[in-house]
């Protein structure tokens, strides 16, 4: 793409002299052409859909009303014992579970509140502790795959939206033929980490690997993991819990990575003064404040982030909850603030200030050797407020202050094109999907259905993203 046009491709229609003659554009049927030619651009592009999720039943993870008031007492005392959970899963609602006797503690969809109440207020079928649960989800199938499985003995209850499903309780045999009774966990591995949709049942030293369509069932041996009192998948990551601590493990092998184990009460149980569940954080880490988000990223894989204050939020998580994490915990070794970010290619651009580094997206991130280095270098602009692409799309959209250049990704050296005013006199962040362009600032943000109404419109109304995005109460 040659400087000073925004299209210079063969595909692109014959619409006269580019944006570098601004102003004074000339315009075709009373568009200007610069709207045209980044219009054509964007049409040539594929993009993601924002995923949609159900709106969360009142009192979120719990069936049967409203979340009851945390108990301090309760939830210090849980923070300072050594017992156990018998087991732990994530509700229907994205709320995470914990079982430990006669009771069940739920995090809130903020995740920095723990309530317990009576097993039986919930499940009244069961009666008694667990020995494991499951959560079974699938967009596919959704009476089959967002149901919520307890383990006890020999027999097993299956409950959808908070109700025993017909012909339950079972012989665990009979529903998963292969697997023994008196489990001490299970866990649901997804196709794209397990190459197939299968259930991890543990016993002892045994792993008993379930496939669901094939309804086998394959005994492994996984020495370096040890017995598991339970078990969960969050964010695409495996942990196995023993006592107070857990281990991260690839759900193939059973290896468990460097650093483990380590204790639960600084990650899954918001225990005061303790882990990630910072209160320094303030704003920055509740997801329902209005605090701006400074970027937003929609990336290849389909996974959605949102960054500020050195946090990250995951956007299309909403079933395994919305929490925030530091920087490094996703992306390691950064720090700071992310001003702008966008994906391309299997790869993650996170700018801040005059720099960029790239991940390579996968299911997990890792840096390019090399980065960060300078973003004139890379893109050829200095610093941005704000950065998106659309998915399968080499066309990258910078905005600065109240304009937005376009830039050829596949160019070298890659060079931007002229800015181009936009109806806004400054964004917080941008992203593209299938949905059309969001464009994020203060505690609100704008869609559009392309970037020709983007750019021939006057500003569109505005919509709460604490409301719509992480479906906080109005």
């Amino acid at each position: 793409m040659g400087q000073g046009r925004l299209c210079n491709s063969p595909s692109c229609p014959n619409i006269g002299p580019g944006v570098a003659e601004a102003p004074g554009t000339p315009y075709a049927m009373g568009v200007p052409t610069a709207v045209l030619c980044l219009a054509w651009a964007l049409a040539l592009a594929c993009a993601h859909p924002l995923t949609q999720s159900k709106t969360e039943a009142a009192g979120g993870g719990h069936p049967h009303g409203a979340e009851p008031p945390s108990n301090d007492t309760d939830l210090a005392q849980l923070c300072a014992d050594e017992g156990r959970f018998d087991a732990t899963t994530l509700s229907e609602n994205g709320t995470m579970l914990f079982f430990r006797g006669e009771e069940v503690w739920e995090s809130s969809h903020g995740g920095f509140r723990l309530h317990a109440r009576p097993l039986a207020a919930s499940w009244p079928e069961v009666g008694g502790p667990i020995d494991a649960a499951l959560r079974l989800y699938g967009w596919q199938h959704p009476q089959e795959h967002q149901s919520l499985y307890l383990f006890q003995g020999e027999q097993v209850w299956a409950y959808f939206g908070g109700q025993l499903q017909p012909g339950f309780p079972r012989r665990i045999g009979d529903e998963f033929p292969g697997v023994p009774g008196g489990l001490d966990a299970a866990v649901e591995c997804h196709p794209e980490e397990c190459g197939g949709k299968t259930i991890l049942f543990f016993k002892g030293d045994t792993v008993y690997a379930f496939d669901l369509a094939l309804r086998v069932t394959k005994p492994r041996s996984w020495p370096g993991l040890g017995p598991c009192d339970a078990a969960l998948r969050w964010l695409e990551r495996y942990y196995c819990l023993r006592g107070t601590h857990f281990q991260r493990f690839n759900p193939l092998t059973g290896e468990v990575p460097p650093s483990y184990p380590r204790d639960l009460r600084d990650y899954f149980i918001p225990c005061p003064g303790r882990g990630h569940w910072n209160a320094s954080w303030g704003a920055a880490g509740d997801r329902c404040s209005e605090m701006p988000f400074q970027a937003l990223l929609s990336d290849d894989t389909g996974r959605i982030y949102a960054f500020r204050g050195g946090l990250s939020f995951r956007l299309d998580s909403l079933r395994d909850g919305h929490h925030a994490w530091p920087l490094g915990q996703t992306w390691p070794g950064l720090e700071g603030e992310v001003d702008a970010a966008f994906a391309w290619d299997g790869r993650t651009y996170l700018i801040q200030g005059s720099q960029v580094s790239i991940f390579l997206s996968g299911q997990g991130y890792r840096r390019v050797l090399g980065y960060p280095r300078a973003l004139q270098d890379e893109l050829g602009v200095s610093s941005a407020d704000a950065a998106f692409t659309c998915p399968h799309s080499a066309n990258l959209y910078l905005i600065t202050g109240d304009h937005i250049r376009l830039v050829n990704l596949t160019q070298t050296p890659r060079q931007a094109g002229e800015p181009v005013p936009l109806p806004h006199d400054h964004v917080d962040g941008a992203m593209c999907t299938n949905d059309g362009v969001f464009l994020f600032h203060g505690p609100s943000y704008h869609q559009y259905h392309s970037v020709a109404q983007l750019l021939g419109a006057k500003e569109l109304p505005s919509q709460s993203i604490a409301t719509h995005f992480f479906h906080c109460p109005q």
